[in-house]
């Protein structure tokens, strides 16, 4: 299959919102719970995206990837970026909480994007990151994988979407953190 062909279709977005998201919005698959000092967040995977939920006391925000969002509500939406190419966004912070993100997305060839799979496997398996792997209808298969960091007032996110039936792989980089 051509790499023209395989990128004829959908396009990811990022989604930053100032409340949470109820996870009946989503298929989910995997979830995460991480608590660390004043923070709490929990992480999901969703085929091809994540939403993480970065909650500080009564105060939330809530950063989802997917491709399929016209059922995502307006209501809170703070930014949205379609995920194409190199893109960053950072927030003014508000009520204590900051955040700054920067995604990238790229066509691999199939023998890059199976390698970059192959590697994605093992960095999940070593790293004890949260990782889903799925096939599409084409037998296409696919992986999402979420790994973070936790620090005193910053959660640290990188996310890896592979999508085989485009040979897409998205990276994205997002820092949450408590602003004083």
């Amino acid at each position: 299959m051509s790499l023209i062909h395989k990128s004829n279709t959908q396009t990811l977005h990022l989604f930053l919102y100032q409340r949470a998201l109820h996870p009946e919005l989503f298929e989910l698959h995997v979830r995460r719970t991480d608590r660390h000092g004043d923070y709490e967040v929990e992480s999901w995977l969703i085929n091809g995206g994540h939403l993480v939920r970065f909650r500080v006391e009564d105060q939330v925000l809530a950063e989802v990837v997917l491709d399929k969002a016209d059922h995502l509500p307006e209501t809170g939406l703070v930014h949205a970026l379609p995920c194409l190419g190199e893109k960053e966004y950072e927030m003014e912070p508000v009520a204590g909480m900051g955040y700054v993100t920067t995604l990238q997305t790229e066509i691999l060839s199939d023998n890059l994007f199976a390698a970059t799979y192959h590697e994605m496997q093992d960095f999940a398996r070593e790293s004890g990151a949260v990782c889903r792997e799925w096939a599409n209808e084409d037998n296409a298969n696919s992986l999402s994988l979420l790994d973070t960091q936790k620090y005193r007032k910053e959660f640290h996110l990188q996310s890896y979407h592979l999508l085989g039936e485009l040979n897409l792989v998205l990276r994205t980089q997002s820092i949450f953190e408590i602003v004083n």
